[in-house]
């Protein structure tokens, strides 16, 4: 699908209408990707964040870029990994889908997602890039609105996952 764009580098220099933040719960930035946006958008973000008083696991919310070349940020909670047993793969199936039913209702055209929850969370980066590539396939597949879907990854290892993911769904005609 030509929609759907898999690369490796830093989500804070990726041009698109929106960049999707893995955030904490309290949206006032953290450690790996929620720190690097932050500090890259600089502390208007935490402003506007403080008065959003926090996002629950599996939803969204959206804020300006301010000096992101990203016009906005949409900052999702995903889940910690607890070994598979608590909703785990639900939770993260929803910041995608939420992140990109916010995107819409936003005018949004061109998104860049991290691998929600693959970091300090410790989901299981195989399976979370077939959650991910499964929901924002199905989601392009019934809402035309969004042109680009960049799943950012921060290195090779992870990158290679999120492709055999796609190439799983594409030979299973899913996308």
């Amino acid at each position: 699908m030509e929609r759907i764009h898999i690369i490796q580098g830093d989500i804070t220099k990726i041009e698109a209408d929106a960049i999707v933040n893995a955030a904490n719960r309290t949206l006032l930035g953290g450690g790996g990707v929620d720190g690097a946006i932050h500090r890259a958008a600089g502390p208007e973000l935490l402003e506007e964040c403080r008065k959003l008083n926090g996002c629950e696991t599996g939803e969204a919310k959206i804020t300006k870029g301010y000096k992101l070349p990203a016009k906005y940020v949409i900052h999702t909670v995903g889940p910690v990994w607890k070994g598979g047993d608590k909703n785990e793969d639900q939770l993260l199936a929803s910041c995608y889908r939420n992140s990109l039913k916010l995107a819409v209702e936003n005018g949004i055209k061109t998104i860049a997602f991290p691998s929600i929850s693959t970091g300090a969370y410790r989901f299981p980066v195989e399976r979370a890039a077939r959650i991910a590539m499964q929901e924002i396939s199905e989601f392009l597949r019934e809402d035309s609105s969004i042109e680009k879907v960049f799943m950012v990854c921060f290195d090779e290892g992870t990158m290679q996952a999120y492709m055999e993911a796609y190439k799983e769904i594409e030979k299973n005609g899913a996308v």
